[in-house]
């Protein structure tokens, strides 16, 4: 059964039909989910998905994109969400310089306070790092990241950098984008990574692999992502799904996956 690491369901992409497909998942041959939160308003539908479904789990965090609307009292109320039972980790957080806004001191800020709560907490992280590879890594290692554990989550830089953020012992999340033509450097990456380091993911709804690249993305395609690894690592199918999943139960500190 394959363990889909990181997707949003939550979002307004699956609104019309969510209940069925979420519902569909096991005989689909999706074991477990992990149901990332980005802003304030997903974490409580986060955390409602993982009450409803036995196999779905939830992370808590903000988004770099969304850390401009977080407050001393808001930071309060999430962490008491990260308290509850089914929360596997503190995600999504980091930092994106794609985007302008906020600015990145505001970004590093909470980026920080999240590291440390992820920390406090004894979750692991789930790091979003766009345009931003040097900045991530440095607050990485002034923090002391490597004590919650946790992934780069859609890991897009280099063989070279994914080297560092193995020396804090991190995992790799691997979705659509390595099944894309052009994606010569991640391929690249995931060739060196080690097989005990890499966790599947698709980032539902965004970034759908190959054929369905441009489409709504969900769970179920994580077939295209297991088979290109296999591919480009030469070993099988089989051994990638079930690597994956024992990894993805070692990231998020959960005792049985389906």
């Amino acid at each position: 059964m394959i363990f889909e690491t990181h997707a949003h369901y939550d979002d307004k992409a699956f609104d019309e039909d969510r209940e069925e497909l979420l519902r569909t998942m096991p005989e689909e041959g999706i074991g477990t989910i992990v149901n990332i939160s980005s802003n304030l308003e997903s974490i409580e539908k986060t955390i409602a998905l993982a009450k409803k479904y036995p196999f779905v789990y939830a992370a808590v965090g903000i988004h770099p994109s969304d850390s401009g609307e977080l407050t001393e009292e808001s930071f309060a109320w999430m962490k008491e969400q990260c308290g509850h039972e089914k929360v596997v980790a503190v995600g999504e957080i980091g930092l994106d310089y794609y985007w302008k806004e906020p600015e990145a001191a505001v970004q590093k800020k909470w980026f920080e306070r999240q590291l440390l709560l992820a920390q406090e907490m004894n979750l692991p992280v789930i790091i979003h790092s766009r345009e931003a590879a040097k900045d991530t890594l440095d607050m990485m290692k002034a923090l002391h990241a490597e004590k919650s554990g946790g992934v780069i989550h859609c890991y897009s830089y280099t063989k070279e950098m994914a080297a560092e953020f193995l020396k804090l012992d991190y995992f790799f999340g691997i979705g659509g984008v390595v099944t894309f033509q052009n994606a010569k450097k991640l391929k690249e990456a995931v060739a060196y990574l080690p097989m005990d380091k890499i966790v599947l993911e698709t980032d539902s709804p965004y970034l759908a692999p190959v054929p369905n690249r441009g489409k709504r993305n969900c769970s179920k395609n994580l077939v295209y992502v297991a088979q290109e690894i296999a591919q480009i690592k030469g070993i099988s199918y089989e051994e990638v799904v079930e690597t994956t999943r024992r990894n993805a139960m070692r990231l998020y500190g959960i005792e049985e996956a389906r």
